[in-house]
């Protein structure tokens, strides 16, 4: 069942508050559609800390908030719509290096990280691959 990113920001909001679950978070991820900015042809990324970072934003105004900074001049930013699984799943892998989520990077306070970790991405895109698991946190 596919959601509206308003429930995960409410699901960010409580881990960076210190509750919630942190499976449960990365579920609403998963079920979640994203805003994710487009340049060109292709989504918005940028490397930070050796890792790629596909951005997605839980709404319009989140959007709009990281589009005051970074989209040239007036213009609005074009963006896909897609499902945090498909972003997960499918984008990370194909761009063949450590990638993860960044959901909301502008929103103060309300950003997530979710990382190249199994759990979280495939197995195969996943930087701990074959080393011992423990809950992402």
């Amino acid at each position: 069942m596919e959601r509206s990113g308003a429930a995960l920001a409410e699901r960010i909001a409580e881990r960076r508050s210190g509750v919630g679950d942190p499976r449960a978070l990365v579920g609403e991820m998963r079920r979640s559609v994203l805003l994710v900015p487009m340049s060109g042809d292709r989504l918005w990324s940028a490397r930070l800390g050796g890792v790629r970072w596909v951005y997605g934003f839980t709404d319009e105004v989140a959007l709009a908030r990281f589009a005051r900074h970074h989209a040239p001049g007036d213009q609005p930013m074009d963006y896909a719509a897609l499902l945090g699984a498909r972003i997960v799943d499918e984008v990370v892998p194909a761009l063949g290096e450590p990638a993860g989520l960044a959901v909301d990077v502008a929103t103060e306070d309300g950003s997530m990280f979710f990382p190249p970790v199994v759990g979280i991405v495939p197995e195969s895109a996943a930087v701990d691959a074959g080393e011992a698991q423990g809950v992402w946190a």
